[in-house]
């Protein structure tokens, strides 16, 4: 369920430390998400130490995306602000420099979706995406998700302000 041939979805472990140390502290990285400050190994390593997989319990399902062969991590990927009532979250999608434009974000976002859909029961999936983004925009509909609202001035960008996109998929 949490595989194909190319990548696999899996918990993250204490040996991804290196990896998320250096994705969280990649300032490239900051605009699309909601880092403002550079994190401390000490502050990754307690987050992956005190980390819930279980998102009924923590509103949060965090994934490693790893090559399927080799093991390596390829990037990160997760769901947030799990409401389990109305059956919906977030997505969240990143995927190292090195590793993108190569069809490891597509795979994820669908691995993904089936997941939330046959084990978690889950009903809609959502991004809220920068409107200059335009690979990402790319990425999530054809993934199956369409633009359902256009959030103005959204997305805070040093002194400016940005407009973003709502983005929605049904998994039923």
């Amino acid at each position: 369920m949490l595989s194909n041939d190319f990548i696999r979805l899996r918990a993250i472990e204490p040996t991804d430390i290196d990896a998320i140390f250096r994705w969280e502290n990649d300032s490239r990285l900051w605009s699309t998400g909601s880092a403002v400050a550079p994190f401390s190994r000490k502050q990754v390593w307690d987050y992956v130490s005190n980390y819930t997989a279980d998102p009924y319990a923590s509103g949060e399902l965090r994934l490693m995306i790893v090559d399927a062969k080799s093991g390596d991590p390829l990037g990160m990927i997760d769901i947030t602000n799990f409401d389990p009532v109305n059956r919906r979250g977030q997505v969240g999608i990143m995927v190292d420099i090195a590793h993108q434009r190569l069809g490891v974000a597509r795979n994820a976002l669908e691995l993904l979706a089936e997941y939330a859909r046959d084990r978690l029961g889950m009903h809609q999936l959502w991004a809220i995406i920068p409107a200059e983004n335009i690979a990402s925009r790319a990425l999530f509909e054809q993934n199956g998700y369409a633009i359902e609202g256009h959030l103005r001035s959204w997305l805070r960008v040093g002194r400016e302000y940005r407009d973003a996109y709502f983005y929605h998929r049904f998994l039923q």
